[in-house]
């Protein structure tokens, strides 16, 4: 039965990854009608939203977009932000999506940002405790990294919303704008959703861990 359970929270990341990566190469090589590149559809969204102030940068790497609120930035990777794909202009759009999120104090968002301090360091406290509590069969110190580790789980879980919320967003701005024609609207949906999907699958793996050291840490306690 554990291997049935390693197999699984091994393999749903690795096919969410496969079909983002899959989805996204199929539809970078696909031109959007309007033929506007990412960063052109960042800005003319970000205009017309009355985000002036927020930057549009070319960043390394790929897939590695993403919109820092820090300094009010959303940064493209090189091919989405000079391509002018149909998966491209998706993506700069979802990372705007973020930016109109910031700007209107979206309720999941704020919540995450408040969570990322406690969620990076439940994560790394929390298997050092778990492992030792294990090892030693200390049920105080597997619970208080059940605790810790509940704590990055929920970080994982209001990310969801986030992400879902960034993707709606997106599509209803790509639309307004006429950045896609009506025909291109599955194709930008595809490549949402298998974003999305990876944000499902690491949430999934992370409660199916959670669950699973609650019911160790209960059956510990069963044989105090």
């Amino acid at each position: 039965m554990f291997f049935v359970y390693l197999a699984i929270i091994i393999l749903i990341p690795i096919y969410a990854q496969m079909k983002v990566k899959g989805t996204y190469k199929k539809y970078s090589q696909v031109a959007a009608s309007s033929g506007m590149t990412g960063a052109e559809t960042a800005r003319a969204i970000l205009d017309q939203n009355g985000l002036y102030h927020v930057r549009v940068e070319e960043t390394p790497g790929v897939l590695s977009d993403h919109y820092d609120p820090r300094d009010k930035t959303v940064r493209l990777s090189t091919d989405n932000y000079h391509g002018h794909s149909v998966a491209g202009v998706a993506v700069a759009a979802h990372e705007v999506g973020h930016a109109i999120q910031d700007q209107e104090g979206y309720a999941f968002l704020r919540i995450r940002h408040a969570l990322v301090p406690v969620a990076n360091f439940g994560s790394n406290i929390s298997w050092i405790l778990i492992l030792i509590g294990m090892l030693a069969s200390m049920s105080g110190l597997l619970l208080a990294g059940i605790i810790f580790m509940a704590a990055a789980v929920l970080f994982q879980i209001v990310t969801l919303p986030v992400e879902f919320n960034a993707s709606s967003r997106a599509m209803d701005q790509v639309v307004a704008l006429g950045v896609i024609r009506n025909d291109e609207e599955r194709e930008t949906k595809k490549v949402l959703n298998a974003a999305a999907m990876t944000y499902v699958a690491a949430a999934l793996v992370a409660v199916l861990e959670l669950v699973r050291l609650i019911l160790v840490y209960t059956g510990m306690r069963s044989e105090d």
